[in-house]
């Protein structure tokens, strides 16, 4: 049963080779697309992602292509693991190759900047009405590196149809990889995307050396924006106290192994955005959906102030310092009126 199956993970980023060697470690044949030529013959011949994933062997069973179309052709699950920006466009390339059967997962948390899209939305968009049924979202507080080391971990999918989200369930599903299922992919999304942005906030308030209660703060208020957001967007508001909403912002708003974490603590030490992006060869999603989350909510007229307020520090110069204290000082107000007063 185990060797028919037949997988493919595009994007071999951190989270893509994690879970590549996730699925491996099930007995899952596993293609992982990597965009990089010259990267994915170094992983051919050292059996390790030396600039994305160093110090964990590729098994066997997971074969580096480069060759997009070779590497989804036939499959059962493909899993898109690449970041936000390019989603639209690797989607695109990979559509005449899909196999009518597959199951579509996208692992990617963020939200589109020119269209405002999520993931699923992109899906939606540029595939056949016979896929639609058959799209799910994987989200949680997991990082790539802990996965490999086999902590454990939760995370959860979202599908619109129970069987699909249960499949997935059950090919992620290891007894250190636990795994819910969730029919509201809306909420799952948008917790999964904005969780990054609150992430960057939480890194330069540390950075600026502030302490717990400020975290605590920020977290609450953050969680009550995401909540918002959603509610807006017609998301079950629990989902946001499930894993791709609390879960998902503890675990980014506490480590220096979250990118969006550490963007945000540099920013609060003075550095400009100009010279971390320079300095990182991966992505923090959280610069992009912040832009993405400030247009939604001006969109839709949800109140969003710390969000508000990430995007003056990132795009508009502002010093963390002022944007702490005008938040601080902004007008009095009831703590939960602002989530009670938007109808799904």
């Amino acid at each position: 049963m185990v060797e028919e199956l037949k997988i493919t993970v595009v994007g071999a980023g951190s989270w893509g080779t994690a879970l590549a060697i996730l699925l491996a470690g099930k007995g899952f044949p596993v293609r992982l697309w990597v965009y990089e030529t010259d990267l994915c013959q170094v992983m051919q011949s050292t059996r390790e992602n030396l600039l994305f994933l160093p110090g964990f062997k590729l098994p066997a069973n997971i074969e580096p292509i480069n060759e997009l179309a070779e590497a989804v052709s036939d499959s059962d699950f493909i899993i898109l693991v690449v970041p936000s920006h390019v989603f639209r466009g690797v989607l695109s390339q990979m559509v005449p190759y899909i196999h009518p059967d597959s199951i579509l997962v996208s692992a990617t948390k963020g939200i589109e900047n020119d269209s405002l899209a999520r993931m699923s939305e992109i899906m939606i968009e540029l595939l056949p009405e016979t896929y639609h049924e058959r799209i799910a979202i994987l989200s949680g507080p997991s990082f790539a590196r802990e996965v490999c080391q086999q902590t454990p971990t939760t995370v959860v999918v979202a599908s619109k149809a129970v069987e699909v989200a249960e499949r997935v369930q059950l090919l992620m599903t290891t007894p250190y990889f636990r795994t819910y299922t969730n029919n509201d992919i809306v909420g799952v999304e948008i917790g999964g995307a904005l969780k990054n942005v609150i992430a960057i906030a939480a890194g330069t308030t540390d950075g600026l050396g502030f302490g717990a209660n400020t975290k605590a703060a920020l977290l609450t208020r953050g969680l009550a924006e995401m909540t918002r957001l959603g509610l807006a967007l017609g998301a079950n508001p629990l989902t946001f106290a499930g894993l791709s909403g609390m879960g998902d912002l503890i675990l980014t708003c506490n480590s220096a192994l979250s990118r969006n974490y550490t963007t945000g603590y540099k920013l609060g030490q003075g550095n400009s955005l100009e010279k971390i992006v320079t300095s990182m060869h991966m992505v923090a999603e959280g610069i992009k959906t912040t832009q993405s989350a400030y247009q939604l909510a001006l969109r839709l007229g949800v109140e969003m102030p710390i969000i508000e307020q990430v995007h003056a520090i990132l795009f508009e110069n502002k010093k963390p310092e002022l944007a702490v204290y005008q938040l601080m000082t902004r007008k009095l107000k009831r703590e939960n009126h602002q989530i009670q007063d938007v109808q799904p």
